[in-house]
C-alpha cells in the first residue's frame, strides 16, 4: 500500500524552505499532497489560494522536484478530513525552531487522536531556517530583494 501523505501550508508565498521540506518528503512517501489551506489566524492573503496552487507548481517545475506530488486548496473542514478522503495517514511539518514545534505539538497529537494521522517534523535546510512567508511578503512590500529566498516564480509574481 503506498504511504501518502500530506504536506499543509498557507504557503503565502512559497519559500525555498517549504521547498525544501515538499522536495525531501517526496523522497520518504510514496505520494505527497501539498495541501494550501486557509489560516483564520493570519493577516489576509497576499496571493489567492489558486495563485498559490500555480506557483507550487511552478515552483516544482523550476526547482526539478521528483516525485508523485499533487497539489490542492482544502478549506472544507478539518485537516484530517482531508487526510481520510485521500488516504493520507501522516501530515509533513517544517519546524524551523522550538516556537513552532511548541506550537505544533498540540495539533500532532489531536490529529493522531482524531484520526489516527502521525505529523512528521522536518528541519529545514539551515540556509532557509531563517525564512518565513511573512517575512518575504513584508521584504517585497518595502522593495526589498527576496530573490535568495523564494523559486524565482514567486520572486516575478512579488515584483509583478
Amino acid at each position: 500500500m503506498a504511504q501518502i501523505a500530506v504536506v499543509p501550508g498557507s504557503f503565502d508565498p512559497v519559500t525555498l524552505g517549504h521547498m525544501d521540506v515538499i522536495r525531501r518528503a517526496a523522497k520518504i512517501f510514496d505520494e505527497v499532497h501539498v495541501l494550501v489551506v486557509h489560516n483564520p489566524d493570519k493577516p489576509p492573503a497576499r496571493f489567492e489560494a489558486d495563485e498559490r496552487v500555480a506557483l507550487i507548481h511552478a515552483s516544482i517545475a523550476e526547482l526539478g522536484v521528483q516525485g508523485r506530488i499533487e497539489v490542492t486548496t482544502w478549506s472544507a473542514g478539518l485537516l484530517v478530513d482531508y487526510c481520510r478522503q485521500v488516504g493520507a495517514t501522516v501530515l509533513v511539518k517544517g519546524v524551523r525552531s522550538g516556537e513552532d514545534v511548541a506550537y505544533e505539538t498540540p495539533m500532532a497529537i489531536v490529529n493522531r487522536d482524531l484520526a489516527d494521522v502521525d505529523t512528521v517534523f522536518l528541519v529545514p535546510d539551515p540556509a532557509n531556517s531563517h525564512v518565513s512567508s511573512s517575512l518575504i511578503r513584508q521584504v517585497a512590500t518595502l522593495g526589498g530583494d527576496v530573490a535568495p529566498y523564494v523559486p524565482a516564480a514567486v520572486a516575478a509574481a512579488l515584483r509583478a
